[in-house]
């Protein structure tokens, strides 16, 4: 009888050791979250393993989608379909993750090209850059709950500070970021134009809601406004055509996409002075950190990647092979 239990026992044994392997990835990728891509030129959203860099799968979406951003309790993806040059876009797909379906596409009417996309207290927050506007959409209730014009052209990224709510667009068509104060109702209390570069598109908030980063891709530069009073209060130079900008968790460190240069640009946030200069190649374009301050994604839209920086060597530690034109990302939790 002992030899038998002995026997069985070494069967369970085996079984468990060959088995934790996979349970132990998988509970590490539940843990670390998902790493969501958007394919441009094919119209699809990649699912990412970031732990294996591998694609989960790959989602349809609305034609030629740009940005997206996650609900805040990761259960959906919303995506802005902007459209191709021929064929403006105006709806946003909406793909629950677990199941990897598209569950909704919202039908904006008349808005055309939905663009930039955050969430801020349960709504999602969107630029629609032909029609000027902003747009919130409330995700308990399923419904758009308001619209406003900028009048500015080209209204294309958007942030929302997590502590005041104020609400930033870059309009690359008017060299403006405007500022808009916490809306009441459907009317907001105000809007102010801040003069920037020429070509305003990339946009960051630093984690203490105290400065808005612009990049102006038409010169090369790049604006911090104080957003206390909304002024600009600092340019520096970053590079040829800087298009998305991005801070670090702790907020000491800002990436920054140079299209034309093909490079990541890391500036120290408080001296403003450059750290270091990554070459990506491939046009260069969205970027992502990682919840745990760690790593950072960018995607190299002519590479069809999404290459791995290191945040604590600045180095690119690996790639992924995401799609055609990756560009917009995010991350499921």
């Amino acid at each position: 009888m002992g030899g038998i239990r002995t026997k069985s026992l070494a069967v369970v044994l085996f079984a468990l050791i060959t088995v934790q392997p996979f349970d132990g990835h998988w509970l590490a990728r539940s843990e670390s979250g998902l790493l969501l891509v958007l394919n441009k030129s094919e119209s699809t959203l990649a699912i990412v393993d970031p732990a294996r860099l591998k694609v989960l799968d790959r989602i349809p979406t609305g034609e030629a989608p740009h940005e997206l951003i996650t609900s805040a309790d990761g259960r959906l993806a919303f995506v802005s379909n902007y459209g191709t040059a021929d064929r403006p876009g105006n709806t946003i797909s909406v793909i629950e993750i677990a199941t990897r379906k598209e569950v909704k596409r919202i039908d904006l009417g008349a808005l055309s090209r939905p663009h930039g996309i955050v969430e801020s207290s349960g709504k999602i927050y969107f630029t629609i850059e032909n029609s000027r506007s902003i747009a919130r959409y409330d995700v308990a209730a399923g419904r758009i709950d308001w619209i406003m014009g900028t009048g500015q052209g080209g209204t294309h990224m958007i942030v929302v500070g997590s502590r005041s709510q104020k609400i930033y667009t870059a309009n690359r068509e008017s060299n403006t970021v405007s500022a808009i104060e916490p809306v009441s109702g459907n009317a907001p209390l105000k809007m102010t134009q801040i003069t920037v570069g020429r070509g305003p598109e990339g946009l960051a908030l630093s984690p203490d809601d105290r400065e808005v980063w612009a990049a102006h891709r038409g010169d090369g530069g790049l604006s911090i406004i104080d957003t206390g009073n909304d002024q600009v209060k600092d340019i520096i130079k970053v590079g040829r055509a800087p298009i998305r900008v991005k801070f670090t968790t702790d907020g000491k460190r800002v990436l920054i996409s140079d299209s034309q240069a093909a490079d990541l640009v890391v500036i120290d946030a408080s001296s403003r002075k450059e750290i270091k200069r990554l070459a990506i190649g491939g046009n260069p374009g969205g970027i992502l950190v990682q919840p745990d301050g760690k790593r950072a994604f960018v995607a190299s839209g002519q590479a069809n990647k999404v290459f791995v920086i290191n945040l604590e060597n600045l180095s690119i530690e690996g790639s992924v092979e995401t799609g055609r034109d990756p560009d917009g990302l995010a991350w499921a939790k």
